[in-house]
């Protein structure tokens, strides 16, 4: 059976899938199916984003950064070892005392539980002013989490959008773009899924990403 798989796939064929397993084992994919959690192949945790775009994002952040992320969990810790201070607001109560006991010894993390039926989960962000440099999109309400944004994003911050290829976001887009947002897209795959998805970013010149 194992030969006349071999034959049909072709050596070249073989090899090519031979080299892109390896691929994904250094990126820690292999390790994020097995432990059902993003992770790089240390063991360390991931954002669950796509891959081309965590390579891109991580020789850019700081510790003069400032970050809000609406949705919580790896990509919390993750961040927080790599920026000033990390607000993450949380709609889910199991998921929030999960992640709640693994960044409370983190100093610079201020981890917010809020309804969604309530409005205040998508409306936490109004009550700041000019704070962020970074606001990561990935939880629910993602567009009108998108619409209230802009008053809490500094003059040089940048909005992450995760799965932006999802066309039921398209208003969150199109608002970001008609305010002067240049975007970029990063396609490819990323820890635990076996397709590829985009994950995006939203800006303006003289950000502090340096794009």
């Amino acid at each position: 059976m194992i030969k006349k798989i071999l034959i049909r796939l072709g050596v070249k064929n073989l090899i090519g899938l031979l080299k892109i397993s390896k691929n994904l084992q250094s990126e820690g994919w292999h390790l994020s199916l097995k432990k059902n959690s993003a992770l790089d192949s240390n063991g360390d945790e991931l954002p669950w984003y796509t891959y081309p775009f965590i390579h891109f994002l991580k020789q850019r952040l700081n510790k003069d950064l400032v970050v809000f992320e609406y949705g919580s969990g790896n990509s919390t810790i993750w961040y927080s070892k790599r920026v000033k201070q990390v607000v993450s607001v949380e709609h889910n109560v199991e998921w929030f005392n999960k992640i709640k006991s693994r960044v409370s010894n983190s100093s610079n993390v201020d981890y917010i539980f809020k309804n969604l039926g309530s409005g205040e989960y998508q409306n936490e962000i109004l009550n700041y002013n000019n704070a962020f440099h970074i606001v990561v999109i990935d939880g629910l309400q993602r567009v009108q989490c998108s619409l209230n944004t802009l008053g809490a994003l500094k003059e040089d911050g940048v909005i992450i959008w995760d799965n932006s290829d999802r066309s039921e976001y398209e208003e969150g887009y199109n608002f970001l773009l008609s305010q002067g947002f240049k975007r970029i897209d990063f396609w490819g795959i990323g820890p635990l899924n076996y397709y590829s998805w985009s994950t995006s970013v939203f800006y303006k010149d003289g950000n502090c990403l340096n794009i």
